[in-house]
């Protein structure tokens, strides 16, 4: 079993433990992860990532966690930060470390349970996660301001999914133009390709991101019309 298939049977035994432990009830699960485990995201995705739906004691909910995850792994690095908890743990037979992170920021997100799972565990778990329009307003967000190649590419997903892009202002959509346009073909075989799985792979080496180009070409051609 591969390195990715062993760290993802990581990531849902963790939320296992997290559900047991009500360490998920006040938060909602959302990122490139969430999308893997919950809608079958073509790509692998390391890190846990949650927002909380409502201020909380922070500290408390931080010694909370520390407990229930100290039980059962290694905490490598734990931190109270000024927008985030951060957590880092590693277990025996699994070879990489698990970073959790915990949003403090909360808002009037969209969210709804769904089933996370894997096809390489046995383990099912009942989660608050983001919905896929939720996250397609967090992912355009995040591509515009950090242009990570990783966020195309979920953002393809979502919208192979049907979910339409969101109202966006000319800055923004300028800036997500500009982040697709810069990515290299390098990128594509290297930095997305070593986390898709094989079938994806070359499908987006040859055709990059072209429905997301397609969608802001149309988006932009609706404005121009007006």
């Amino acid at each position: 079993m591969d390195i990715f298939k062993r760290h993802e049977i990581f990531e849902i035994e963790t939320l296992k433990r997290l559900k047991a432990h009500h360490l998920l009830e006040p938060l909602a699960f959302g990122g490139g992860t969430m999308l893997r485990l919950c809608h079958e995201l073509s790509r692998y995705s390391a890190d846990l990532d949650f927002w909380f739906v409502k201020e909380r004691d922070y500290e408390k909910y931080f010694d909370k966690m520390a407990k229930a995850l100290g039980k059962d792994c290694e905490i490598t690095d734990s931190q109270i930060k000024f927008h985030t908890l951060l957590f880092e743990i590693r277990s025996p037979g699994y070879p990489r470390r698990l970073k959790i992170e915990i949003r403090k920021q909360s808002g009037e997100f969209d969210f709804q349970d769904q089933i996370a799972f894997s096809r390489h565990s046995v383990i099912q778990v009942i989660v608050r996660a983001f919905t896929l329009e939720q996250m397609m307003k967090n992912k355009t967000a995040a591509l515009a301001d950090r242009g990570e190649i990783r966020d195309g590419f979920d953002i393809e997903f979502l919208l192979r999914k049907g979910v339409a892009l969101p109202d966006m202002d000319d800055s923004r959509v300028s800036r997500i133009e500009r982040a697709v346009k810069g990515f290299k073909p390098s990128d594509f075989k290297v930095k997305l390709g070593s986390i898709l799985e094989s079938d994806m792979r070359k499908y987006h080496v040859e055709n990059g991101f072209g429905l997301l180009e397609q969608k802001i070409r149309s988006l932009q051609g609706r404005r121009s019309a007006v």
